[in-house]
C-alpha cells in the first residue's frame, strides 16, 4: 500500500470519526464543515435525509445522544473516493423518545478542491437485540 493511500485512509477515518462525534454533540457547524453541499443519506427503510435536514435536526437538537460510538471501522480508498464501514451504536431520546440501536453504516467521502467531504451515506435497519 503506498505512502499516500495510507495518509488518504487515516484522514477519512479521523473525519468520519469527527463526523460521528458532531452528530453525537449536535454539532451543526463542524458538521456543515465535513458534510458535502449535495450530500444525501439512504436508511434502511428507505427514508433519505440532505444536508439540510441534518443540520436542522442537529440545530433542534432533535435527537440528545447518552452515546454514539462506531466500532469495526474500515476505511477502503479508490482514487479520490473513499468508503468508511463501521458498526454503529447509539442511545439517546428522538422528540423525547427514548430509542437505543445498533446498525452497520457505509460513508462515502469524495477527495474536492477543500478536502476530504462526505457525500453520501447509507445505513442498515437497526440489527436485533442480541
Amino acid at each position: 500500500m503506498s505512502d499516500s493511500i495510507e495518509l488518504d485512509r487515516s484522514i477519512v477515518s479521523a473525519l468520519d470519526t469527527e463526523y460521528q462525534l458532531a452528530v453525537q454533540n449536535n454539532d451543526a457547524e463542524t458538521m456543515d464543515r465535513i458534510l458535502a453541499d449535495d450530500f444525501i443519506l439512504v436508511l434502511g427503510d428507505g427514508k433519505t435525509f440532505t444536508k439540510s435536514d441534518l443540520l436542522a435536526s442537529a440545530r433542534n437538537k432533535d435527537e440528545i445522544y447518552e452515546y454514539q460510538e462506531d466500532t469495526q471501522q474500515t476505511v477502503r480508498i479508490w482514487g479520490d473516493t473513499a468508503v468508511v464501514t463501521a458498526l454503529l451504536r447509539s442511545k439517546g431520546t428522538t422528540h423525547g423518545e427514548p430509542f437505543e440501536h445498533k446498525l452497520w453504516f457505509s460513508d462515502t467521502y469524495v477527495r474536492t478542491l477543500s478536502g476530504w467531504r462526505y457525500a453520501f451515506g447509507q445505513a442498515s435497519l437497526k440489527l436485533p437485540k442480541e
